[in-house]
């Protein structure tokens, strides 16, 4: 029996296993997470509509493009900040730690949309001057 680095091809075998794990627990992590980003954004974009709804008399004087500009961009980057979550799941999976992470990533998903709703709320209120 001959080890990877015993072999001609040592390193070569290393970069194919290393491969094929990340290859594995990259399709883990987008299964999990990617379903539960509609999650995500869904809560976000309650607290917008409900900041709106709430303040609407301030915020029908504020309509401009600008601000719906400025709400596009706040989407597009509160869904670039979920995608950093793809950073700590791989590097759990790698540590062998994936069993009890798999339970534990609820967590992470409830605190990181909590975190989005807050950042969104603020956001919005500097936007209606409040």
């Amino acid at each position: 029996m001959s080890t990877p680095e015993a072999s001609p091809n040592g390193r070569a075998d290393l970069a194919v296993s290393f491969l094929a794990r990340l290859s594995t627990y990259v399709a883990n992590a987008l299964r999990y997470w990617e379903p539960r980003r509609l999650i995500y954004n869904a809560v976000l974009a309650l607290v917008v509509v409900g900041e709106v709804a709430a303040n609407w008399a301030m915020f029908s004087e504020k309509i401009t493009v600008d601000l719906v500009l400025g709400l596009f961009i706040l989407a597009v980057l509160a869904n670039v900040a979920y995608c950093a979550v793809y950073a700590a799941d791989l590097f759990v999976q790698f540590s062998g730690l994936d069993g009890p992470w798999r339970r534990g990533r609820i967590l992470v998903l409830i605190v990181g949309t909590a975190f989005g709703a807050a950042l969104a709320h603020f956001f919005v209120m500097g936007w209606l001057g409040l």
